[in-house]
């Protein structure tokens, strides 16, 4: 019996450490939209950069002009004589940006440009694009791309448009930069997204250290700070007997011990 209960607590554990981890990657997730499987192949040092900054991240390819939705079925197509394939399980479009904290879309045509700055949908990454502004999530655009399709690109034997479409295009990227898509190299999309979470992460610890008390705002070390030894000795006091730091900042071992003869909980805002 004392066994039975050992497995189940064991088990408990490991499912609620899963969940928090689960919970965890979903508040610093990416959705990318790529043209085809290909497309995502030169942004490879940019998925290792939010990896290293703890940034998840999904992709999603639109290989084929047929692919899309049809009600709750997502339709996908390979071209002229290839097998159509319904997936009834997948989310429809409008939908995607509910599971992320932001959306990039390395390249946008003329097409696509124009039912945004128009808010109109019948694509996938103009209604993408409509949810994810509504939402209230950001929408990472690369600024440097010819404004043509990569397929029709290939079918056409062309790498720009013509200097009035480009005209036009250009003036929709306008209209999309007034609903708040930004737009960036397409080199700098990922750290563009880092700064966009590392200004959220500062936004969010200031508005927690606004919640606390007067004292405790005054004993709040920005983030990078050292907490020297000296710096302990030198406070009079700690209201409420705690220490309340900003992520980032680093207690050393000797003001640790120091705090801990003093009865000073060390707390970190943002992790409780």
């Amino acid at each position: 019996m004392e066994v039975r209960k050992l497995v189940e607590s064991i088990t408990r554990e490991l499912l609620a450490s899963m969940q928090a981890e689960k919970e965890k990657l979903q508040k610093h997730k990416l959705l990318f939209i790529f043209c085809d499987s290909t497309a995502h192949e030169t942004f490879a040092d940019q998925f290792i950069a939010l990896q290293n900054h703890g940034i998840c991240h999904d992709i999603l390819f639109l290989d084929g002009e047929t692919s899309s939705w049809l009600g709750m079925h997502r339709i996908e197509c390979g071209g002229a004589g290839k097998i159509i394939a319904a997936d009834e399980y997948a989310p429809a479009p409008l939908e995607l940006p509910k599971e992320y904290d932001g959306v990039i879309v390395p390249e946008i045509d003329l097409d696509n440009a124009a039912r945004v700055a128009a808010g109109l949908k019948g694509t996938i990454k103009a209604e993408i694009i409509f949810s994810a502004l509504v939402l209230g999530k950001f929408v990472l655009v690369g600024e440097d791309v010819p404004g043509i399709k990569r397929s029709d690109r290939r079918c056409l034997k062309t790498l720009s448009l013509p200097a009035a479409y480009q005209k036009l295009f250009e003036r929709h990227v306008s209209e999309m930069k007034d609903l708040g898509v930004e737009f960036f190299p397409q080199r700098e999309l990922a750290n563009a997204a880092v700064r966009k979470w590392t200004s959220k992460r500062q936004a969010e610890a200031l508005k927690e250290s606004d919640q606390l008390p007067g004292g405790l705002r005054k004993l709040l070390p920005g983030s990078g700070k050292l907490i020297s030894a000296e710096w302990v000795k030198s406070q009079p006091d700690f209201p409420e007997n705690r220490l309340i730091l900003e992520q980032g900042a680093i207690v050393s071992p000797l003001a640790m011990d120091l705090l801990k003869e003093r009865g000073i909980a060390v707390h970190y805002v943002g992790k409780g």
